[in-house]
């Protein structure tokens, strides 16, 4: 254990330390102070808003009370901005203000930290059974450790969608069990599109970036006799392996490893990359934005090495980018002949999800028009 993952603090006029926890990657704070249920919300807010951490030694559920306090207080900033009537912005910068005033929250959020024990229990009065939940995401418990609140309640609620599943309507009701740091498939409109899209005759398909598994699954039910589906993360293999059994389809969908392709051609290959091309600021956000369209311009490019004669390539994605000034229609066009590649049809669908109806949305515009289209690509 070094000391750049170890947090230290000041308690009883004693020196302490622990193993710090953080999936996105965050520093353990260089301040930290003990707050307890006597912690005034606006005390709290002040104190992380200069730097210093809180390590809760109160309630468990007095924290959970502290966390929403603060919360509404660090939202109270871009409101009281918007009544100044700041002038407008193009899209992109309202984009990336959004996204910042995102991070700025989190960081301020993320400074309420709880303890956990060598076997991950909750060492507070009132706090709940996170074993299971850390260890999945954590893997096996070793010594005491410090999470921020934010992060357990995350862990504790994709145990949650882990435990559950989440019904897929193109599966016949049928659930995926998505691993914490895996995109789940709550967006359903891109999986209906692989599930109604005509099929090109051959009985083998490529998977590219699987995830969950959710897409390969689709493509064995509509009768594909095999299906290589790739990823390189290894949470996301152990869970497409898992969905993947669980649905009794082992025999037809092989998980491997891999940056995009497997070896070999196949006459369908799909692929569904992050749908924005910006830089993602914790390793989960890495299912959403695609920095510099890596992924997007990867799977272009070797598309037509990988495709067996006649075959399709069906690249999932929506026009979100485009709405919001980060990438035009000219841009990936280009990007798709300059791969050797023509355009045979396109299928496209509105997005159901809540935002895409929530007019407070800083986003609200872009979402409102956006398209998620599966674009069928042949070799030129």
């Amino acid at each position: 254990m070094t000391t750049q993952h170890l947090i230290h603090w000041t308690e009883d006029g004693r020196s302490h330390s622990a193993h710090w926890r953080s999936e996105s990657g965050a520093p353990p704070p260089g301040r930290v102070a003990l707050a307890d249920d006597r912690t005034a919300a606006d005390t709290a807010y002040r104190l992380v808003c200069e730097g210093t951490a809180l390590l809760w030694r109160g309630d468990y559920q007095g924290a959970r009370q502290l966390l929403t306090a603060v919360a509404r207080r660090v939202d109270r900033g871009p409101r009281r901005a918007r009544d100044r009537r700041a002038p407008a912005h193009t899209p992109a910068e309202t984009f990336h203000r959004h996204r910042q005033a995102q991070s700025r929250r989190a960081r301020l959020l993320g400074m309420l930290l709880v303890p956990l024990d060598a076997d991950f229990r909750v060492p507070l009065r009132r706090a709940p059974d996170v074993r299971e939940a850390c260890a999945e995401a954590y893997g096996p418990a070793a010594a005491p450790s410090v999470t921020s609140l934010r992060e357990l309640l995350g862990l504790i609620g994709a145990y949650e969608w882990r435990r559950k599943g989440v019904e897929v309507p193109a599966l016949g009701g049928d659930r995926i069990h998505p691993h914490y740091g895996v995109f789940s498939p709550v967006r359903g409109e891109y999986v209906d599109l692989v599930a109604e899209a005509p099929l090109p005759p051959g009985g083998t398909a490529f998977d590219i970036g699987t995830g969950t598994g959710v897409l390969a699954a689709v493509l064995a039910r509509r009768g594909i006799a095999r299906v290589v589906a790739t990823d390189q993360d290894p949470r996301a293999l152990v869970c497409a392996r898992e969905n993947v059994a669980r649905l009794g389809l082992s025999d037809r969908v092989e998980v491997v490893r891999a940056d995009l392709f497997p070896p070999g051609r196949a006459p369908l290959v799909v692929c569904n990359p992050p749908w924005v091309p910006a830089r993602p600021s914790s390793p989960v956000e890495y299912a959403v934005y695609d920095p510099g369209s890596r992924m997007l311009h990867g799977f272009l490019g070797g598309l037509a090495a990988h495709l067996a004669p006649g075959g399709e390539g069906w690249l999932i994605l929506s026009d979100l980018a485009e709405h919001l000034g980060l990438r035009s229609r000219a841009e990936l066009l280009a990007a798709i002949g300059s791969a050797g590649l023509k355009v045979v049809a396109r299928h496209d669908t509105r997005p159901a999800h809540p935002r895409a109806t929530t007019p407070d949305d800083p986003l609200h515009t872009a979402r409102a028009a956006e398209v998620t289209s599966l674009w069928r690509l042949t070799t030129a």
